[in-house]
C-alpha cells in the first residue's frame, strides 16, 4: 500500500500574536488551504496573547513559542533549534522590517526558501518606530530570497521600486471569506441588541488595536464634535492594546463615557460590521487596511484618512479625508450618511477587486508547491 504523502509544512513567523490584522490575514489563508497539501507551523513570541490554539490544532497546524527578538541571543538560539528540528524547506516571515532576524536564523540553518512579507508602511508621526524601520529596511533583502507584499505600495516601500518593477514581489491580497460579511438585516438586529445599540442610534464603528498607528486620540476628537452636533450618535471601539487606558481616560475627561463603547478583543467582527452604520478609519499609515475591505463588503460607508492606500477603495462607499483637515470636516462627512444612505450588499465588487479568499488561496498554494519542488 502506497504511503500517504505528508503535506508541505511551512514555518510562519508571526512575532507577537496580539489578535491584529496580520494574524487575521494569515489565519484566513490557513483556514482555506488544502491541508492535505499544505500545513502551517506558527512560530510566535512566548508573550503572545489571543493565539487560537484549538482552531490551529484542529486544522492540523502547530504553535511553537520562542523568546521575543528583543532577547537577541536567546531568540536566535531557540529559533535556529526550532527551524533545524522542523526540517523546513520554506519559511514565511510576516514581521516587516524585523524579518531580518528570523530570516538570518533561517539562512544559518540552510532553509532554501526564505520569504519576507511586507504588511505595512510608515508615517512621520511615529519617529521612534521609523528610526528602527529606517535602520532595518536596507537589510530587508539580505537574508530573504522571495518577496511578498499585501499591496504594491507596501511592496515598493520595503523592497524598493527596482525590485518591484522587476516583478520579483508577489502581491498576496489580504483576502477574506466574503460570505461571512454579506449584509444581513437579522444579524444586524440581534447584534445591536447584544452590544446595547438602540434602533434610533447612529453607530460609528472602528476596529483596530489601541496603538499610535490607528489614531484613537483623533477618533475621540472627531466623535466629540459629532456628539455636539448629534446626541443620537454612538461610538463603538473594538480591539485592545497598550494605549487603551489612555483613550478610556480621554473619553471620561470629555464626559463621553455613556456614548463610547469599548468592546475589547472580539472574534465576531463580521457580525459587528452589520451593527455599525458607518466605519471610521483615520490611520496614520496602513499597508492596506484590511478592516476597510471587510467594512465595504458589509455595505458600510467608510471614512478613511488619505494615509490609507487608495487601493483600499474597492466600492463607491469610501471617502478619504486628510488628517490635516479639521474635526468639523470629518464630523460633517460622517454625519451625512446618517439619514442619506441605503445599505446594500457589496460582496460582488469586493470579489472582482481580488479579495475572495477562495480564489486567492489557490494562488498561494501554487506558490508554496512550486517552491517545494525546487
Amino acid at each position: 500500500m502506497r504511503k500517504k504523502e505528508e503535506p508541505i509544512r511551512i514555518a510562519q513567523i508571526i512575532g507577537k500574536w496580539v489578535g491584529g490584522g496580520v494574524e487575521a490575514v494569515v489565519m484566513n489563508y490557513f483556514r482555506h488551504l488544502d491541508h492535505s497539501k499544505i500545513q502551517f507551523d506558527f512560530i510566535c513570541d512566548d508573550d503572545s496573547t489571543n493565539i487560537p490554539y484549538e482552531e490551529i490544532e484542529s486544522l492540523g497546524g502547530r504553535v511553537i513559542l520562542i523568546p521575543p527578538y528583543q532577547k537577541v541571543f536567546k531568540y536566535q538560539k531557540e529559533l535556529q533549534k526550532v527551524l533545524k528540528e522542523g526540517n523546513y524547506k520554506i519559511i514565511h516571515s510576516h514581521i516587516n522590517t524585523l524579518s531580518v532576524f528570523p530570516l538570518y536564523a533561517a539562512k544559518k540553518v540552510g532553509i532554501p526558501i526564505r520569504i519576507a512579507h511586507s504588511h505595512s508602511t510608515t508615517n512621520k508621526a511615529e519617529w521612534k518606530k521609523n528610526l528602527l524601520k529606517a535602520i532595518l529596511k536596507p537589510f530587508s533583502k539580505i537574508f530573504a530570497n522571495e518577496y511578498f507584499a499585501c499591496t504594491e505600495h507596501a511592496g515598493r516601500w520595503l523592497f524598493g521600486d527596482k525590485t518591484f518593477n522587476s516583478g520579483k514581489v508577489f502581491v498576496m491580497n489580504n483576502a477574506i471569506n466574503l460570505e461571512k460579511f454579506f449584509y444581513n438585516e437579522e444579524i444586524r438586529k440581534y447584534k445591536r441588541k447584544e452590544v446595547g445599540i438602540k434602533d434610533t442610534e447612529y453607530a460609528i464603528g472602528h476596529i483596530g488595536r489601541f496603538v499610535a498607528q490607528k489614531n484613537h486620540i483623533f477618533i475621540i476628537d472627531i466623535f466629540k464634535e459629532i456628539h455636539e452636533k448629534d446626541k443620537n450618535a454612538i461610538l463603538v471601539l473594538v480591539g485592545q492594546g497598550p494605549l487603551q487606558n489612555e483613550i478610556e481616560e480621554k473619553v471620561k475627561e470629555l464626559s463621553l463615557k455613556d456614548r463610547v463603547k469599548f468592546l475589547g478583543q472580539r472574534d465576531d467582527a463580521d457580525e459587528l460590521y452589520q451593527a455599525f452604520d458607518c466605519f471610521l478609519f483615520p490611520s496614520l499609515y496602513e499597508g492596506l487596511g484590511m478592516v476597510a475591505i471587510e467594512a465595504q463588503c458589509a455595505g458600510l460607508p467608510c471614512i478613511c484618512s488619505t494615509d490609507v492606500p487608495k487601493i483600499a477603495k474597492v466600492t463607491k462607499n469610501v471617502e478619504f479625508i486628510s488628517l490635516q483637515d479639521s474635526v468639523d470636516k470629518w464630523s460633517e462627512e460622517i454625519l451625512k450618511y446618517e439619514n442619506n444612505y441605503t445599505r446594500t450588499d457589496c460582496t460582488d465588487e469586493v470579489r472582482k477587486a481580488g479579495y475572495d479568499i477562495k480564489e486567492e488561496v489557490k494562488k498561494l498554494e501554487k506558490k508554496y508547491i512550486n517552491y517545494n519542488g525546487r
